[in-house]
């Protein structure tokens, strides 16, 4: 797989007033582009998550993710119905021989609303799953979390900690019970 620039952890502003327009121009300020091309973008991630969500063909979901800039290696499998960030594709790096099973949801960032501002944190931050990662049905992945090669997410747990390589993590929060020989 190949290694781009990875991406930092970075806060983000708040929206202000709640409204539609206020949420386009923010978003495409914070991204750094003009209101219509970042309008056009957030159309298009949206359609192919939409296509992703139920394809009944893996390589079709694969393909449909790489669009949308999330990194992905050889040999990886993408069950229905996962969510892969939809404002934060690009923050995603799945490393090859990784199994997502059905229901996931991998999210980058945490965007707090007007009311917690100055008390809570709105971020994004990048999830990294290593090699041969496998993480059961309907797992979540918050953000900022690496899980090491080999590793196993139990079905129904809730990862907000980076995570050993070769271990066994459950819960919510996910915490490693068990370790693997290497």
């Amino acid at each position: 797989m190949n290694s781009d620039k990875p991406l930092k952890s970075r806060k983000l502003p708040f929206y202000g007033k709640p409204s539609l327009r206020n949420s386009i121009k923010t978003s495409s300020k914070i991204r750094k582009t003009n209101f219509i091309s970042f309008f056009v973008k957030k159309i298009w991630n949206h359609l192919l998550l939409t296509l992703a969500y139920s394809c009944p063909i893996n390589g079709c979901r694969i393909i449909l993710h790489r669009m949308r800039g999330v990194k992905i290696g050889e040999g990886v499998f993408i069950g229905l119905y996962v969510i892969l960030d939809r404002a934060y594709p690009e923050y995603i790096t799945l490393e090859d021989g990784v199994m997502l099973a059905g229901g996931n949801h991998l999210l980058c960032h945490s965007r707090a609303p007007e009311y917690y501002k100055g008390k809570l944190l709105s971020y994004v931050a990048p999830i990294t799953l290593k090699e041969n990662v496998w993480v059961g049905i309907n797992a979540i992945i918050l953000p900022n979390v690496t899980i090491g090669e080999g590793s196993v997410i139990t079905a129904g747990s809730v990862v907000s900690d980076n995570i050993p390589s070769h271990s066994i993590a459950r819960g919510n929060p996910a915490k490693v019970f068990r370790k693997f020989n290497n």
